[in-house]
C-alpha cells in the first residue's frame, strides 16, 4: 500500500499581470436593434442576455459602453471583431457593423 501525496495547487499568474488594461468601448449608432447588440455581446463576449440588454440600454443612453476590458492585444481583436459582425437583418437600412474603440483604462 501506498500513501498518496497531494500537492497544493499553484496559482498562475494570468498572462496579462504587469500589462496595462484597455476597454473595448461600443460606441452607438441607429442603424443597429437592441436584439443586434445582445446577440453580438453574446456571440463575441459570452455576455448573458440580461448583462447584454443592461449594455444595450447603456450605449443607447450614452452613446458608449465599455464591454470588455483586457490587454491591448485581445482588446484590439474584440474590437476587430465587433467590426467584422456585419449588418443587422432587423434594420434594411443597417449597411454595416456596430463601431468600437479601444482606449486606455483608467485606474
Amino acid at each position: 500500500m501506498t500513501d498518496t501525496i497531494t500537492r497544493p495547487r499553484e496559482e498562475t499568474k494570468r498572462k496579462t499581470e504587469g500589462m496595462p488594461p484597455y476597454n473595448v468601448v461600443l460606441l452607438d449608432d441607429d442603424d443597429h436593434s437592441f436584439d443586434y447588440v445582445v446577440r453580438m455581446l453574446k456571440s463575441i463576449f459570452g455576455h448573458p442576455l440580461r448583462r447584454g440588454l443592461k449594455m444595450a440600454m447603456q450605449v443607447h443612453l450614452t452613446g458608449r459602453v465599455v464591454v470588455a476590458t483586457t490587454n491591448l492585444e485581445q482588446a484590439e481583436l474584440k474590437r476587430d471583431q465587433i467590426h467584422a459582425f456585419g449588418p443587422d437583418p432587423l434594420i434594411p437600412r443597417s449597411k454595416g457593423s456596430m463601431s468600437a474603440t479601444v482606449e486606455p483604462a483608467s485606474d
